[in-house]
């Protein structure tokens, strides 16, 4: 769907592999590499991308880096934009009949930008009459491909709307938080 804001395939490809890592830098071979597309190409877009303050640019011994401005004016918008093509994201729209009847998927900020939780914290809230079995695998898959654990919690409406009501901590700590609607509405969410 990206394709119709973003025409351009190799910007598309260049974005996704800085916001779907925000923490890593790259050097221009190494992203030719990941984005599978032209070395000019490549180059035209990390100079249209460096230009427009997206990204930054740093010249490191003998390989120039490239790095997410962190100051970016839509910084935080494309970050939400391109969580959601994210592995994980596009396994859960891609089984979400298959989950069950989802009310919410949220995913936090702090899944995104690979921040590290404590213990007691989740990564992803899912609400709704889920299939436990299923929403394990698809996540087991992501733990694979992200090489750690994705805390996450399932819970019927009934059952969110009751914790939600009587102050839960735990539900109030991740609802307090920024996060992304990976299914269903932030404002239905937190109301």
């Amino acid at each position: 769907m990206l394709h119709h804001i973003i025409p351009s395939k190799a910007r598309r490809k260049i974005l996704q592999l800085f916001f779907h890592d925000p923490q890593e830098s790259h050097y221009l071979r190494e992203i030719v590499r990941e984005v599978d597309e032209e070395v000019n190409a490549v180059k035209r877009e990390l100079d249209i991308l460096t230009e427009g303050k997206v990204l930054h640019r740093e010249k490191r011994l003998n390989k120039v880096f490239y790095s997410l401005n962190k100051n970016y004016i839509y910084y935080d918008e494309f970050l939400r934009i391109f969580s959601k093509t994210l592995p994980l994201s596009e396994q859960i729209y891609k089984n979400i009949s298959k989950i069950g009847k989802v009310k919410y998927i949220s995913f936090s900020i702090k899944f995104i930008k690979n921040i590290q939780i404590k213990e007691e914290d989740i990564y992803i809230l899912i609400v709704g009459i889920i299939v436990v079995p299923e929403i394990t695998s698809i996540v087991a898959e992501g733990e694979k491909k992200y090489g750690r654990e994705i805390h996450y919690t399932v819970m019927t409406e009934d059952e969110f709307t009751f914790r939600k009501k009587n102050n839960d901590p735990f539900i109030w700590r991740f609802l307090k938080q920024p996060k992304v609607m990976i299914v269903g509405s932030e404002e239905e969410l937190i109301k």
